[in-house]
């Protein structure tokens, strides 16, 4: 619309018309005596229409001067104003960050001191309950006193016209310029602003337009709205700010770069907050008394910075978790179609996330993790812990620092992704040779004569070669060596019982099985051999492939459910700015497994960790200290890559699952060593007893006599007694080397 046809329909002279036209291009200046003719035409104006009754003014207003109206924009009827979102842990109070581009959070007007709504008023707009949107009046006012100058320059704009500005400034769905011209100084704009804030009055009522108001305002130093204005200069919510307070905050909106406190001047600050006070004394909101009272406070600042990001946790070593959660979220179509859109929604869409994340498990892990390797450590050790049943991640902590500093790394080394594809978690692969076993008809009770070393059928090169066949060894024949069935099999972690086993059911249904419980090959060539020749995958059932902490801690849990798969979740609850619950995050489980199946290999897998079987099988362990340490029905298994390169142990219990694998994330051929994997245990079986710590205790379901078979076993050859050993995929004589090696 041009300012001709502005003018016309506003009534204005044409000499004004033209001189408000060449006020408004950009290429012609303004001088002084043209700027007091148009500010005296266009006062004189004002003031002719606001000595007009109320009722007069207010038709005029409407029909002559604005016109009819009825295309009010979307944005000014639901404003999509920018907001913080929260996350919580699963307490739903612990915060852990938030994620925003502006500093914003909506609160109710009953949430926001009476004094500061009084005190908005008394500053911004004194007639703010008697006018139609635009007070003319005041306009006139501000007119004269800034033409003739003298004093603090004045604004003819009303609440509701600012917050029309401000919508229409913010709005996320107008393009740039759209935005750029919602702040522009011409008289169309301002006229525009008026019309605006006139159809806007019609719908909405007066305390609704001073909510939005507050909560869209800028206030300094980064933070938009009353909520996040009260955090950042005193640390507390808007409804419990004080007189001073409240004028010093409603002082902040005409200039807020400037009055700042904290990143402007202390002293403006203060004398506006005096004015403020003075203007609330005027509207007869408080008392001369009060307010000498609160001018006479010391300004006592509390300053907050609200976090933003992974990289900004409150709570100490949440970033992993964190990134996890933000990785996840970008998958989530309920908030958007595109990644770009669902990184906006979390930045902008006020959400509140009730996260799984378990504080008290976090920190254990993160505690028992950095005993192992120091924060600055090359090597690391990742901790996962998954709830079965629900598939909900407690807790994902290593001894490395989240962040982009000396020292630090964003790599989601616990979970996976990006440039992290896993790590080889040796024998606790040989649960899904197990299980894959007993659903094609084997039992626990199946027995072969383990020798130390066994040819296969697998073709190989090498030192693992026999005659051109692949052919594992024992890594401690004394132990290992004769007649095993699955108990002591696993509970020994014999590698020649385990790859027989595996070479009877066919590799490749070993490999759908971990497929099945989650087991994800981030590694190329392990997708391609898992897609394109699994059968002959012999060395799976060591742990080969490389995973992560928190797909082995899942697949364990899926175990522990007694066959129930879920996915992995980090949320418990998402609501938005509306209140609404968003429906995402929900636990997402299925049946993989037969209940009886399930409870068979938990059966054995209560051997490696120093208990007893239901059928009395279990005669020796590779981590018997976990029994000790948890103190209740407990499962799980080692393992051990080739070399020790990592060091692995999962445990879990009916309640949780919990993996770590000590490892150099960056340096495969660095080899972590044999004795690590002590404290590997321990971290592990910490976490735990942490996890499972004021839970009832729940013992295991035993499995069915059908599952179990016929335990009879010959008799046993004698053998030397020989040490407790964790479970290696190598030769002991190779075991000994290394040893004296390093001795």
């Amino acid at each position: 619309m041009s300012y001709l046809t502005i003018g016309c329909r506003s009534g204005l002279p044409a000499r004004a018309v033209a001189m408000l036209t060449r006020m408004s291009s950009p290429r012609t200046p303004l001088t002084r005596l043209l700027t007091v003719l148009l500010a005296g035409l266009l006062a004189g104006l004002v003031l002719a229409v606001a000595a007009l009754p109320g009722n007069l003014l207010a038709g005029l207003a409407t029909r002559a001067v604005l016109g009819a109206f009825d295309d009010l924009p979307a944005a000014l009827r639901t404003p999509a104003t920018p907001q913080r979102s929260y996350l919580y842990a699963n307490d739903g109070k612990t915060l852990l960050t938030t994620f925003y581009d502006v500093n914003r959070t909506d609160v109710p007007l009953a949430e926001i001191a009476p004094t500061l709504r009084q005190a908005i008023v008394a500053a911004e707009d004194r007639r703010f309950y008697s006018h139609g949107g635009a007070d003319l009046r005041g306009m006139a006012r501000a007119l004269v006193a800034n033409v003739t100058g003298g004093g603090t320059a004045q604004g003819g704009s009303t609440l509701t016209m600012q917050y029309v500005r401000n919508v229409l400034k913010s709005d996320p769905s107008r393009t740039a310029e759209e935005r750029e011209a919602a702040t522009e100084q011409t008289v169309g704009r301002k006229l525009q602003e008026i019309r605006y804030a006139t159809e806007l009055e019609k719908t909405l009522s007066k305390d609704e337009i001073l909510n939005r108001y507050l909560n869209i305002a800028y206030f300094g130093s980064g933070a938009y709205g009353v909520a996040a204005a009260s955090q950042r200069y005193f640390g507390k919510s808007p409804a419990d700010l004080t007189l001073a307070e409240s004028a010093l905050l409603a002082g902040l909106v005409q200039s807020p770069d400037e009055y700042s406190p904290i990143d402007g001047d202390r002293e403006a600050a203060l004398e506006r907050r005096g004015y403020v006070l003075d203007s609330m004394v005027a509207t007869g909101a408080v008392t001369a008394a009060e307010a000498d009272r609160a001018r006479a406070e010391q300004l006592t600042l509390h300053p907050t910075a609200q976090p933003n990001g992974c990289t900004a946790t409150v709570t100490a070593d949440a970033g992993f978790f964190c990134d996890y959660l933000r990785r996840w979220w970008l998958e989530q179509p309920a908030f958007g179609a595109t990644e770009q859109e669902r990184e906006q929604a979390l930045r902008r869409g006020g959400y509140r996330v009730v996260t799984s994340l378990d504080p008290d498990v976090q920190a254990t892990a993160a505690a028992e993790a950095r005993k192992v390797y120091p924060a600055d450590d090359a090597r690391a050790l990742p901790i996962a812990a998954v709830e079965p049943g629900t598939g909900r991640v407690l807790a994902l902590a290593v001894n490395r620092e989240y962040g982009v500093g000396d020292g630090q790394t964003v790599n989601p080394l616990v979970s996976g992704g990006g440039s992290i594809t896993g790590y080889q978690a040796g024998s606790t692969f040989k649960l899904f040779t197990m299980l894959a076993a007993l659903e094609n008809g084997r039992t626990l009770s199946t027995g072969f004569d383990s020798p130390s070393r066994l040819t296969t059928r697998f073709p190989a090169e090498g030192e693992a070669s026999c005659g051109g066949r692949w052919c594992p060894a024992n890594a401690n024949p004394a132990r290992m060596d004769g007649y095993r069935m699955m108990w002591d099999g696993f509970g020994r972690s014999v590698n020649t019982y385990f790859v027989w086993l595996e070479e009877q059911v066919g590799p490749a249904k070993v490999v759908e099985m971990a497929q099945r419980l989650g087991i994800t090959f981030r590694a190329r060539t392990d997708a391609d051999l898992a897609a394109h020749d699994a059968d002959n995958w012999g060395a799976f059932t060591l742990g080969v492939s490389a995973t992560t902490p928190l797909d082995l801690a899942n697949a364990y849990a899926t175990v522990a459910a007694e066959g129930t798969y879920c996915a992995p979740t980090p949320v418990v609850s998402v609501t938005g700015p509306d209140g609404a619950t968003v429906p995402v995050g929900q636990p997402s489980c299925r049946q993989v497994l037969s209940a009886d199946v399930a409870r068979a290999a938990t059966d054995a897998a209560r051997c490696p960790v120093g208990q007893q079987s239901a059928y009395g099988q279990c005669n020796g362990s590779t981590a018997g200290g976990v029994d000790r340490i948890v103190g209740r029905p407990v499962a799980g298994k080692t393992g051990s890559s080739e070399k020790n390169a990592t060091e692995t142990f999962v445990g879990f219990t009916p309640q949780v699952a919990v993996a770590g694998i000590a490892a150099n994330p960056d340096d495969p051929s660095d080899v972590v060593g044999a004795a690590v994997q002590g404290e590997v245990i321990t971290a592990v079986a910490r976490t735990i007893r942490t996890a499972v710590d004021g839970l009832p205790v729940r013992d295991f379901t035993a499995p069915s006599r059908e599952l179990a078979g016929n335990p009879q076993r010959p008799t046993p050859r004698p053998s030397p007694r020989a040490p407790e050993q964790e479970d290696q995929n190598f030769p002991s004589d190779l075991l000994r080397w290394l040893q004296n090696r390093r001795g």
